[in-house]
């Protein structure tokens, strides 16, 4: 994918929003109602009330960009509608983006791996 990956913060808003929006209404949106700032770096993503549709925007360090994907086939994985936000990870945010089930993705555990002293 273009953009984030990694330790960035990504931001859902639950509710579905309006579609006609662009990036300065999202941004505005960020602002008022996730009570955040667009120009952190974080990405903030929207969904459509049809839930085959998605709006990501997100500052890159030059500039505010918009990701806009519609699925031909099936819809996207929402969490409940609800007033509100929720944090995802980078990894459940690129699940998110296949279509697939990121409430599915979890962190990579880390193997300890005993020393042997001779």
């Amino acid at each position: 994918m273009i953009g984030p990956s990694g330790t960035v913060r990504v931001m859902v808003a639950t509710k579905p929003v309006d579609f006609r929006k662009g990036m300065e209404g999202l941004a505005i949106l960020v602002r008022e109602h996730m009570q955040a700032d667009p120009f952190s770096g974080a990405v903030y993503v929207f969904r459509a009330k049809r839930a085959d549709r998605i709006k990501l925007i997100f500052w890159d360090g030059t500039g505010l960009c918009l990701f806009a994907k519609r699925l031909e086939d099936g819809v996207f994985r929402w969490p409940k509608i609800e007033d509100g936000v929720m944090r995802l990870s980078a990894a459940e945010l690129s699940a998110l983006l296949e279509g697939l089930d990121w409430r599915r993705v979890h962190a990579a555990r880390e193997t300890v791996v005993p020393t042997q002293v001779g």
